[in-house]
């Protein structure tokens, strides 16, 4: 059974476009994302333009290349006139190197902190922290059992040069330090 409406066909065709096209507003609009809320909260702290001289410390390698980064680093960004100043801490013996790329570097870091670059200051000195050089293995010595064991396995190979490599690499494996192992190596396998 269809029921007919008691209004006028022409007001109701008339409020059927008017819904067509009007856009219903919610009655409580939600909180919206936290990406939002964390950046309305954090405007205020964050630096008006441009990256921060942290923000260009992490970056540096991908933005002035491996072999620069090794010579040189962001010390501090300043304003200057029309912009603001990157200090760099450059090697004494890259210093003449350093200036005569400065200003491609100074592109670069203009381009990844927001354009506003404007000039380079090279400090020579010795650059932060020195690369971290892996400490030494210890050698734990070969216990006689062990040799005997050793020699005992490789005496079924009949060419000498191999047996020779094999009891060398069998002896530094043997007289090398042990890792530490982290709880998941003693782990089960899944399988």
């Amino acid at each position: 059974m269809v029921k007919r409406s008691s209004l006028d066909p022409l007001e109701e065709a008339r409020a059927r476009v008017k819904l067509r096209y009007a856009k219903a507003k919610p009655v409580h609009p939600g909180p919206g994302t936290i990406g939002k809320a964390a950046m309305r909260l954090t405007r205020k702290a964050l630096p008006k333009s441009g990256a921060t001289l942290s923000r260009l410390k992490v970056q540096w390698p991908d933005i002035v290349g491996e072999q620069l980064a090794r010579l040189c680093h962001p010390e501090k960004l300043t304003p200057a006139k029309g912009g603001r100043r990157l200090t760099l801490m450059v090697i004494p013996a890259a210093a003449g190197l350093v200036q005569h790329q400065s200003e491609m570097i100074r592109q670069r870091v203009s381009v990844a902190a927001g354009g506003d670059i404007t000039a380079i200051k090279i400090l020579q000195g010795q650059i932060g922290t020195a690369p971290r050089r892996a400490k030494p293995a210890r050698v734990v010595p070969l216990t006689p059992e062990q040799r005997d064991a050793l020699v005992a396995s490789a005496q079924t190979i009949d060419d000498e040069k191999l047996r020779a490599a094999l009891l060398a690499l069998g002896e530094a494996v043997l007289t090398a330090e042990p890792e530490e192992s982290t709880p998941d190596d003693d782990a089960p396998l899944p399988f």
